[in-house]
């Protein structure tokens, strides 16, 4: 089941919930309690239709063995795995977005940081947000990447000691841990804490970016002492300022997935961070109009298959 954003919510819940919506937070859409399938497409054969629209209302995976295809923004998942909503030690968060599907080393390095995360960050465990869809693929609403099963936002807020309960996980908003001005942290929000479970996850071998507001790596920058060989794989990158998004790269001996270029040596604490905090960066220019939709036509072949496959 899909569901269109934050309009399905019940108004009065929706009122409260963006009552209680912090500051910096407004990219964080909310869920249903509600969850509607998106409307049957006049003609889904159309090959001028955004792929979004046939990947968004794919509600279940691909019965094939498990392969991320094409590119983060530009690919499909074939033989997705759900990570269970409820686990040791984490929480799947908006649950009606469907989007809790991945590749199975995806899952598996998801269940691996939420077992390490008691002992090593001292948080109870973790609230997970977005992976991918049933099929992956561009998604109606939300993400440009996050196509191939490779890639998961895990939140930057601790996952309650209590749990977390049905109307929690659509309406509950993370904390930005970052400074109104976007140029650090906020000292009354970051903690020792969230430098070590952003550390546990990009010293995961199979990390190969995790991407983080330029503050969060400014912050990390400073403060981390001893080994610093994990900190060339945090990013910065718009946005990010209450997750961070983990990538992972592509699954040994599966061809059809595209590579990204390895990140540049070094700790990335050199002058090229000065950049995220320049005028430019922090306030642009309106821009010229948005992307070109991509149409199925843009996607490997093989992902023709992913979608008709029952």
């Amino acid at each position: 089941m899909r569901h269109a954003p934050a309009r399905l919510l019940p108004p009065l819940l929706l009122a409260a919930a963006l009552a209680l919506l912090p500051a910096g937070a407004s990219a964080q859409t909310l869920g249903t309690l509600d969850p509607r399938p998106w409307p049957p497409l006049a003609n889904p054969q159309d090959p001028a239709l955004p792929a979004k629209e046939l990947f968004g209302r794919a509600a279940e995976p691909a019965p094939l063995a498990a392969r991320a295809l094409g590119s983060y923004a530009g690919g499909c998942l074939a033989g997705a795995v759900a990570l269970p909503v409820d686990g040791p030690g984490w929480r799947v968060m908006r649950v009606s977005r469907n989007r809790n599907w991945g590749h199975p080393e995806l899952v598996a390095l998801l269940e691996r940081l939420a077992a390490a995360t008691p002992e090593a960050v001292g948080w109870p465990g973790l609230l997970v947000g977005d992976l991918a869809q049933p099929r992956g693929g561009p998604m109606i609403w939300g993400h440009a990447s996050h196509q191939n099963g490779l890639d998961a936002d895990v939140w930057l807020t601790p996952m309650p000691q209590a749990g977390v309960d049905r109307a929690a996980r659509e309406t509950m908003m993370a904390t930005s841990v970052v400074r109104a001005d976007r140029r650090d942290v906020d000292p009354a929000v970051w903690t020792p804490a969230h430098a070590r479970l952003i550390a546990l996850a990009a010293r995961e071998p199979r990390v190969e970016r995790l991407f983080v507001n330029a503050a969060i790596k400014k912050a990390l920058c400073r403060e981390t002492e001893g080994d610093r060989s994990w900190l060339g794989k945090v990013r910065p990158m718009w946005g990010h300022d209450y997750h961070m998004h983990i990538r992972i790269g592509c699954p040994a001996g599966e061809d059809g997935c595209e590579p990204q270029a390895a990140v540049p040596p070094g700790d990335g604490c050199d002058a090229s961070l000065d950049w995220w905090f320049s005028d430019e960066v922090l306030n642009p220019r309106p821009g010229g109009g948005g992307r070109r939709e991509k149409t199925l036509a843009d996607l490997p072949d093989a992902c023709r298959q992913v979608l008709v496959t029952r």
